[in-house]
């Protein structure tokens, strides 16, 4: 946590370091997906991720950690999973027709829907501040799909 309000938690730099990977994902799948079809690029794109996921688990030693996981989590995280890859998919559908500046950002009101999703099915709370923020992204992402 913060102590001082002028350094960030590690939180917050853990998601900001995925927004600058999010982005560069977007830019480097539109050029992917420009003679591939989602399909198949959504496959490539997932055997990456496990190949260097299980490099990872495998260097840290935390295979040990899947015989111990509970029944509930794997069934959380394969459903995590499942939809994870219908939002590739589908996204990569949309950047083989649209243009990455117009559709990464509509793919992030995905942060106004987990915030719902987060008050509505886990109880969390959020001030007034937060729903304006939220509003605000909302309207953001809408507005950079318009064309001028």
């Amino acid at each position: 946590m913060c102590d001082t309000g002028s350094h960030m938690a590690s939180w917050q730099i853990w998601a900001l370091a995925s927004a600058g990977f999010a982005a560069l994902t977007a830019v480097l799948a539109k050029v992917g997906v420009e003679n591939v079809s989602p399909d198949v690029a959504t496959l490539i794109r997932t055997v990456v991720i496990l190949a260097a996921l299980a490099t990872l688990v495998a260097a840290t030693r935390q295979f040990p950690a899947l015989a111990t996981t509970s029944r509930r989590s794997y069934l959380f995280l394969g459903l995590s999973g499942l939809a994870t890859g219908a939002s590739w998919w589908c996204y990569f559908r949309a950047l083989q027709v649209g243009d990455v500046a117009r559709v990464a950002p509509l793919d992030k009101l995905s942060v106004v829907l987990a915030a719902i999703f987060g008050v509505a099915f886990l109880g969390e709370r959020l001030a007034p501040v937060n729903w304006l923020g939220i509003a605000l992204i909302a309207a953001g992402a809408w507005f950079v799909t318009l064309r001028a």
